[in-house]
């Protein structure tokens, strides 16, 4: 089996319109989404390496040093899966996307390290 790192995506718009939404339909949506959420994690327990969670605010660091900058990223997911397409099948119709303001689940393969 290989590992994917599943990482959540979602744009600062989309969560702008989740918070347009009024409070009690949003705390509705949210009690479902968590609902799913951790039924879809029942349902894939044995192909999640590691749960993982949500992401906080981003740090760069470089050669520039160190800044505060935005991206899309949202949380993430480690998976195992036989393929990337059967990794990327665990999140199709995530709640992420379908009740949360998520636009996106982006699935790559973790590589081992290369050999010196």
């Amino acid at each position: 089996m290989k590992r994917y790192l599943a990482v959540f995506t979602g744009s600062p718009a989309a969560m702008a319109s989740w918070e347009t939404l009024p409070e009690s339909e949003r705390q509705q949506r949210q009690a479902q989404g968590v609902a799913a959420w951790k039924k879809w994690a029942q349902d894939h327990a044995a192909s999640i390496v590691e749960m993982g969670g949500p992401l906080s605010r981003t740090k760069l660091v470089s050669k520039a040093g160190i800044s505060d900058i935005r991206n899309n990223l949202a949380a993430f997911t480690v998976v195992q899966a036989e393929s990337q397409e059967a990794a990327a099948r665990l999140f199709t119709n995530h709640p992420h996307f379908t009740l949360f303001p998520g636009e996106g689940v982006e699935v790559m393969e973790v590589l081992p390290i290369p050999a010196g």
